[in-house]
């Protein structure tokens, strides 16, 4: 149920859905009382008899809800995404499927929570909690979830130098031109697995690739091309340098493997050249750490590389290179030296 509010004037004032016009424009219901409490029960009980006996949601259990929005939305909803709701569908709820939506608590919620984090991720805890979340709030827009989940654990990636990337690149151009051009393009123009996965020789006009598709895996697990890319910023263009255009085909795909087999190909080059553990996506920090490095505004490598704000970026540079770091650190600590000499210099000069 929806919690109260206070009001500048003292009251409380608590709003309760009511209904949903032609236009899809949801309408509120609020009762202001001088307490919080009164203010919510108030609330509550119009809730309550509001409800029409005769709506099918009353009978609806969880495992419908699922699959009956799962249906609904597959015609707007990226494959990859309905992909993952299907398997969470299948995988996640054992104890809360049957359950009727109108009897599922928000203490019921908290138990699976708390059981379901032990064996998974916290990020994968929280997409589940999300996608229960989405469906309840779909099916009952009164019901808001206040539950606790795992902390998010900090992933230390490493960010390969320029020694490394160039061991990678030696490597495969000599032995595997798909994953020379996969590397190329993630190291130097940021791009994704799935984005270059979904190129063609037709994005690459002159040095600039066209971001327009992406590769994915649909309900079936097989790869789609996705006529879009992974958000609204990722659909770019990206001006690459003149000795990767040339590498690339003139006519198809310019790769021939899909996602998955550029990370299960990285993951064996990195372990056989006995490389520091990084990621095939760590490559795009490499892009973006350099670009950092060199001075180039924020703003430009958020657009080169498809970010739609600077948090990323941010996680990002905290991987920083640590030849850059060292080369910056240097030039801090001279600078410091330099102003402490001046400085002592000056005390000398007075009488």
């Amino acid at each position: 149920m929806a919690k109260a509010k206070k009001l500048p004037s003292g009251n409380y004032r608590c709003q309760v859905y009511d209904y949903t016009d032609q236009v899809g424009k949801r309408h509120y219901k609020s009762f202001t009382a001088t307490t919080r409490k009164e203010a919510e029960l108030q609330a509550a009980q119009y809730a309550i008899n509001r409800k029409d006996p005769d709506d099918p949601v009353n009978d609806m259990t969880l495992a419908e809800a699922m699959d009956e929005y799962i249906s609904m939305k597959s015609n707007v909803l990226s494959p990859s995404t309905l992909r993952g709701y299907d398997k969470l569908r299948r995988t996640a709820y054992d104890s809360l499927l049957d359950s009727k939506l109108v009897k599922i608590t928000r203490l019921d919620v908290q138990r699976w929570a708390n059981g379901y984090a032990v064996g998974h991720s916290p990020k994968t805890v929280k997409n589940a909690h999300g996608f229960l979340a989405t469906v309840l709030y779909s099916y009952l827009p009164d019901t808001i979830l206040r539950t606790t989940l795992p902390s998010k654990i900090r992933y230390d990636s490493h960010t390969p130098s320029d020694q490394e990337v160039q061991a990678l690149i030696d490597h495969y151009s000599k032995n595997d031109k798909d994953m020379l051009i996969a590397s190329c393009l993630a190291a130097f123009g940021t791009l994704r697995r799935s984005e270059i996965c979904g190129l063609t020789a037709d994005n690459v006009v002159g040095c600039t690739l066209q971001i327009r598709c992406s590769c994915v895996p649909g309900l079936d697990n097989a790869f789609v091309i996705k006529q879009f890319p992974k958000n609204y910023s990722s659909a770019r263009d990206v001006v690459m340098p003149e000795f990767v255009i040339k590498m690339l085909p003139k006519k198809g795909p310019l790769i021939a493997i899909n996602p998955n087999q550029i990370t299960e190909r990285h993951k064996k080059t990195v372990l056989k050249l006995g490389l520091p553990w990084f990621r095939f996506h760590d490559l795009r920090h490499y892009a973006a750490s350099i670009m950092h490095a060199l001075g180039i505004p924020d703003q430009y490598i958020m657009e080169r590389g498809g970010w739609s704000s600077d948090k990323t970026l941010k996680e990002i540079y905290r991987g920083t290179i640590s030849d850059y770091e060292l080369k910056f650190q240097e030039v801090a600590l001279s600078h410091f030296e330099d102003m402490q000499h001046g400085i002592q210099h000056e005390r000398r000069k007075v009488p």
